[in-house]
This record gives structure tokens, sequence and C-alpha cells, in this order.
């Protein structure tokens, strides 16, 4: 593939719902620049795009993937993201790389969840949006309708350019509304035809377009109410200033899997998408956190954002980045700010799905790879060392789905956290650690597929089987009554024994922390044995008397005691402490403490309802609930830790994938006496069984 300047490529993120048709799409836009003659299907496992063997399996993508087109000299680099919820990691990397989103609905279901997140997500982010109303083929879809539901929710931005003519729920043809003309296709190709007289809202949709392009000019604006009609320069010029600025949304019809006016939609990107010269440049800043002025230009020092990483263990990793100001080239020396090392640039790659090909340089504005960085990760700004300059990394959904990982095979621990902790290279969406409290390994993620997923890649990238079972909660237990107890260690075997005798009270206390303080007079326990006094203590502490768990906010004083100038010891205190330990607890009225979380749920007023119901259900407290900027509700509550393992699952479900969640732990609090003997009586067996 030749080089393009930043002024001839355009970077398109493919977005929306998952089954809408993002990867047929890309396909289909491949297979019509001629560069395959094979038209890859998804259901077969053969396209470019999905070639993860995870996706193939599945039939969905789970990963970002790249393919560069060449179409009418310009250069389209396609980044086709994942549709399922528990991989929107995906669309992240294809949103921050790209300035310019392409929303995929299907003609079918219409306006679904999916399309909605990324059309927010790119309003945000500055994206300029074009709709892609898939799937015209099908007898069941309906543009018309798909083109209300868009019209209805985002209002006059939406602004249709390719609609199908349609007789009895088939397609006849395709108008281009820009050029006023129509097409019909046949395997892909085009062939001219007569605009239909009787094409449904016809000046409706003539007069959609001329008010959007009068919007986006003053000089525009006169003419428009001066009744003059716009020349095609004037329509495609005022279309793309409106498209930049995201004051316009223009919407496409066509059939991926048909390949029906996806010509089309390539000629509309090549003429409305913003060019990367436009969109590609980031807000930098310098090692003092001054803003840096990046120019989209070759000849600029170079600055470069990682966005995205694939790790495999025999190859090693390969790291995607798109160029902001400068080249990257072969041979080279950049500086990565974060750990401050230079890293040379070997060779430097187009990627194509899972093909590299080698580029002379990877010019401002485009896309490339690079491999064999020890020292660089997805988010990493790499740069002239002649110009440091930070780049903002890309911002993914924090996990929200955990489970505890366990070795098929025992003594694979260590294999399981290499691997994971490579992984977590490739996806920031993972979250692996030991839970010092618990012993176990707990994987965190953004739902049971992704987690599915993950230990698949486990197993064939590393050579792990590993399963999943529900993480053990980090409970804590404590005292509500003061008690003085005794505690007295005597052993005689021949020799010198074992003596040490102890006086502890034990009480209540603020905090989480054991308190020992001591109240002895006239050295009935000297002061050598303290030590030994307060380690018994804090060792014995560490296993509660109700289900073995950590015990917080006791004090424990030394009063009184005696000893032997011969028999006691360091060691036989130390048991003397852990014997009235033992004694004492029971009696102090030992209770157990839960974990409680903040937990904070962003939904519409729609779902307000059902979740405070469903919170209270989790035997959870709402606090309040907050409007916020992006037109949702914070919902604000506290909830026991055990009963949010699930939320993620049934939030999804209760919103339609709608909602989103924070959850973070806030401080322990007494668990009701129902709950308590209830959690007692598992650990109690699971200690018998053990």
């Amino acid at each position: 593939m030749k080089q393009y300047t930043a002024k001839d490529i355009r970077n398109i993120a493919l977005v929306g719902h998952a089954g809408s048709g993002k990867t047929t799409l890309a396909e289909a836009a491949w297979f019509l620049t001629g560069k395959s003659d094979r038209f890859g299907k998804v259901a077969e496992g053969n396209t470019v795009c999905d070639f993860d063997p995870e996706e193939i399996r599945r039939k969905a993508s789970v990963s970002l993937a790249i393919l560069p087109l060449e179409w009418q000299n310009t250069k389209i680099n396609l980044l086709d993201t994942p549709g399922l919820f528990d991989f929107t990691g995906g669309r992240s990397e294809g949103l921050h790389a790209c300035g310019n989103a392409v929303i995929v609905l299907s003609g079918k279901s219409g306006l679904a969840v999916g399309a909605e997140q990324a059309f927010d997500i790119a309003t945000r982010k500055k994206k300029s949006k074009i709709f892609f109303i898939n799937k015209l083929d099908s007898e069941s879809a309906d543009f018309y309708r798909v083109y209300d539901q868009l019209k209805e929710k985002y209002g006059g931005i939406v602004c249709p350019l390719v609609i199908p003519y349609v007789v009895e729920h088939k397609v006849i043809c395709y108008v281009n509304l820009l050029e006023n003309k129509a097409y019909k296709y046949d395997n892909g190709k085009a062939t001219e035809c007569p605009v239909p007289e009787d094409l449904p809202r016809l000046e409706e949709f003539r007069t959609a377009i001329s008010e959007a392009v009068a919007e986006t000019d003053e000089t525009l604006m006169e003419k428009y109410f001066e009744g003059e009609p716009f020349t095609q320069e004037e329509l495609i010029t005022g279309l793309a200033g409106g498209v930049r600025r995201g004051e316009i949304a223009p919407v496409f019809g066509g059939a991926a899997a048909s390949l029906q006016a996806i010509d089309q939609l390539l000629n509309g990107l090549t003429w409305l998408a913003p060019w990367a010269q436009s969109v590609a440049g980031m807000a930098g800043k310098d090692l003092d956190g001054n803003p840096v002025d990046l120019q989209v230009e070759e000849s600029a020092p170079t600055a470069a954002i990682v966005f995205k990483a694939i790790v495999d263990p025999f190859v090693g990793k390969l790291l995607y980045f798109k160029v902001i100001s400068g080249c990257v080239r072969p041979d080279t020396q950049l500086l990565n700010p974060r750990t401050g090392q230079t890293e040379k640039i070997g060779k430097v790659f187009l990627v194509r799905g899972k093909k590299q090909e080698e580029a002379a340089y990877i010019g401002a504005g485009d896309i490339g790879a690079v491999a064999k960085l020890a020292a660089t990760n997805a988010g990493d700004t790499l740069c002239d060392p002649a110009r440091p300059v930070i780049l903002p990394a890309v911002e993914y959904d924090r996990p929200c789905y955990s489970m505890a990982v366990f070795a098929v095979k025992k003594g694979e621990e260590e294999k399981i956290a290499t691997g994971l902790t490579r992984l977590m290279e490739e996806d920031p969406t993972i979250r692996f650690e030991v839970n010092k409290e618990t012993k176990e390994q707990v994987l965190s993620g953004l739902g049971e597929q992704h987690l599915d997923v993950i230990i698949s890649k486990l197993r064939t990238k590393f050579g792990v089987e590993v399963q999943l079972a529900t993480p053990r909660v980090p409970y804590r237990e404590t005292i509500r009554k003061k008690v003085k107890v005794q505690g007295r260690h005597k052993k005689q075997s021949g020799g010198h024994g074992q003596f040490g005798d102890v006086w502890i009270e034990f009480e209540p206390c603020e905090g989480e922390d054991i308190i020992f303080a001591e109240q002895v007079f006239g050295g009935s326990v000297p002061k050598n044995f303290f030590p030994a006094v307060e380690k018994g203590i804090r060792e014995s502490a560490l296993h509660g008397v109700l289900a073995g768990f950590p015990v917080v906010g006791v004090k424990a004083t030394l009063m009184d005691g005696s000893y032997h100038p011969v028999d006691s010891s360091e060691m036989a205190f130390k048991l003397a402490a852990n014997l009235a330990y033992k004694a004492g607890m029971p009696q102090a009225g030992p209770v157990l403490l839960e974990p409680i979380g903040k937990l904070q749920v962003y939904v519409t007023g729609d779902y307000t309802g059902d979740v405070m119901g469903d919170i209270n259900k989790r035997r959870g407290r709402v606090l309040g609930m907050n409007p916020q900027d992006d037109g949702t509700t914070c919902v604000e509550a506290e909830v026991p830790m055990a009963e949010v393992g699930d939320y993620a699952t049934m939030l999804r479900s209760l919103t339609q994938g709608r909602g989103r969640f924070t959850v973070e732990f806030e401080r322990y609090e007494e668990a009701p006496a129902p709950v308590a003997q209830k959690i007692i009586e598992t650990y109690k067996v699971a200690d018998e069984d053990a």
C-alpha cells in the first residue's frame, strides 16, 4: 500500500450493537476494493477482521481489528470494534484512535442500546458521526422506521443521504440524494437507473438536507431563504463542515452481506468524513503538565499514542499506534515519557486483520504497528526525545465482575499469574490480584463472557487449565462486651518446664486494629515478656471464634499474671496469651462484620424505580439520587459486598444494557443475626470438609 498524507486519510471506527453487521460491513468494503477475490463470512469464520480463535468460535468480535482500504485515492482505516457489552475495551480503543464513528444499525432491530452508547461516547469525545442502516436486503427490514427512530432520538442533526426504494419488502434500488441518482445492485456492481417518481418522502428528505446545509454557513442560509437550490459542491462542502463539527449526522442505507450500496457509503466517507489532518490532533502535555501544541504534519517532531497491544507468548508483543505528529520510522529512537526510557523502533507495519505489511514509515494521522518494545504498553506515548510530550491514554470501562481462579492441576498457580499478567497488557479491562486475606487468585472483567474468553486464552496461549468459583467474602469478627480472663500455660516434662500466666481484659474499641496495652503492677509479669504476650494476642486474632475470620476493633489489656524465674519464657507467655484469647472471646459477645460497599448506579429515569427495588432486595440502603450532565441519574446506595457479586449481570438485564455502576469498599458493619448465622454455618462446614 502506498503512503498517504494526513489530508487523504480517514480513520473510521465501526461501532454499534452486537449483530448489526460491523464485521460484515468491513469485509464488504475490503472485497469491493478488489484486494480480495473471496468475500468472507462471519458464520464461516473466514473474515479478515474476526481472526482470533475465540471470535471464530463465537461468531462475534471480541477485540479491535484494523482493516486499511484504498478508495478513490483515499486511505480509509476501518477499525472494527466489538458490539458485545463484555468487550467494550475494543470500542474504547477504536474511538480513541479515530476521528470518525460509523454507527451501524440493523434495519430489522433498529436503534439498539449499543448504538445509543456508541453515539453518546462519540459525542462526548467530539468525534464525527455517520449512521449506516444495514441489512436492508431482509424482508423484515424497514429503513424508514429506523430513520424515524433516529430522528426522534437525535433531532435535526440526522440527515438522510442514501435511501432505499422498496417495493413489496424488496429493495429495488438506492437513491443518492446528494447526486440525485439511483443505483441498482447485482453482486456489488452498481448500475445507474432513473430516480423513482413515487419514492416515499423524497421532498421531505431533500428539505432535511437543504436545511442541514443552510445551518452550517450564513451565506448558505441566505441562499436557502431566497429559494435558490444549492449546487452539489455546496451540498458536499456544507455537509462535510457540519459533520466535522458534529452538527450533522448523515444516514446511509445498504446491505453489507449482499454488497448493496457499500460503494455509496465509501464515497460518502471520502467526501464527508473529516480527514485525519483536521481531527487527528490531541491535546498533549509536557513533563511539567503544560499544554503542548501538536500539529498533524510529517515534518513536525514525532508524537504517537499506543492504543492497543496484542500479546503472544511465542511471537512477543505487537503494539498498535496512531501517529499524531511527525513520522514513526524504522531504526529510530523514541522516548516513552512514562518510563523515561528510549525505545529503538525496529520495523514498522501496516496492519490488516492478523497480517502485518512492512512499511517505510507511518506518517502523521495514520495508524500502524511496531513489535518488540519491551518497556512500552497500551496507553503509552512514544515521542521525539527532543520534545517530550504525554498524550491522553484510552479511557476503559472499569472491571465490575469478579471470580476466584483455581488451577485444575496443583502447582500451576504461578503459571496462572504469569499468563493473566501478560493478558492484562493486551486487555486493560482485566484486573488480577491475590486476595491477601482469602489467599484466592481473583480475576475481574466486564462480565461472564469476558471472563470466559480470558480463561480460554489462558488455556490456548499459556497452556493453563483453570476453574472459576464465587470468591470468598473477607468478613471480620469483633466483640461487643468487656471481659477479663486468665490464660495459664504450664508444662513439665523433665528439665526446664514451661510456665506463663496472664490476666487479660478484652473490650471493644474504635477502628479495625488490635490495640495492646498493659497495666501490670508490682512486676507480676516482667516487662521483657510483654512483647510475647502481644504477639500471642495478635497471632490469635487472625482467626476469630465464630467462623475463623480476622478479629478487629479489640483492645487487649494485660492486667496481671505470674511467672517462674526458671521455667518462664517468651514462648510460654505467648501460649498463655493464646489461651486467654480462646477463653475470653466467646464470653465477650462476638459478632460477625460484613464489608459494606458504596454503590453508584447510573441509569435513565425509566429505570430508577427498578434499580432501587433491586437494591432493597440486596439488603442495601438508598442514600439519594443525583442528576448527571449526560441525562442519567446516579442512584447512590450502601450495599453489603456479598450481595453485589452478580450485580453486573443483573443490571445489564434490568436496564437492557443501558445502566452502569461502580462499587467501592466503604467500611465494615455488623451482619444481621440470620445472615451471620448462615455464614458461620457455611464456613464451619467448609472447615470440617477441609
